[in-house]
């Protein structure tokens, strides 16, 4: 079975819908707050050219970029995607993430991630998210959601990522324990 790569998935607080173009403005409303991009690799994506050019026209290429909707709001709070789908290594990426500084602190971002987990290991063995070297508030998330750092690695432009894993044999160990 092929990996579906935009599936609808809805928890108590959020629901990950496919990213749509007409969901710009209301994603951009989010992701011009410069507080969100402090830590990250690119600095500046909360201004609109950078924000529309580098991130949202990828995320759209993509094909497996999500909104993440507040659902007792109704309102797109972030966006997350898959990214790097390797059938042969059973593996795929979880990165892109982003929320609203209103709703930092774990809950939303860690059912976000719960929901992509739960998906993709109907997939896949493992799944992989790399984060920028300083990028702490993100590094500690990862962990806490069950990440373990496993090495590192430089794209394309030449920025360095630390990258954590999770197998699906501890994903499922952790949901057991919780």
């Amino acid at each position: 079975m092929p990996f579906e790569l935009q599936p609808t998935l809805t928890g108590e607080l959020v629901q990950l819908r496919p990213l749509r173009e007409d969901d710009y403005d209301a994603l951009y409303a989010v992701a011009s707050d410069p507080l969100i991009w402090e830590q990250h690799p690119v600095r500046d994506r909360w201004k609109a050219d950078v924000f529309r050019d580098e991130f949202f026209r990828g995320a759209m290429e993509s094909g497996g970029a999500f909104a993440a909707i507040d659902r007792a709001a109704g309102r797109i709070i972030g966006s997350s995607r898959y990214h790097d789908y390797r059938e042969e290594a059973s593996q795929i990426e979880i990165g892109w993430t982003f929320l609203v500084r209103s709703h930092w602190g774990g809950r939303y971002n860690g059912e976000m991630k719960r929901l992509m987990l739960t998906h993709a290991f109907r997939f896949v063995d493992r799944v992989v998210f790399s984060v920028g070297v300083t990028n702490f508030r993100s590094q500690k998330a990862v962990e806490t959601i069950g990440g373990v750092r496993v090495g590192s690695k430089v794209d394309a432009r030449g920025r360095e990522s630390v990258v954590f894993a999770i197998t699906a044999e501890r994903f499922a160990r952790q949901r057991q324990h919780a």
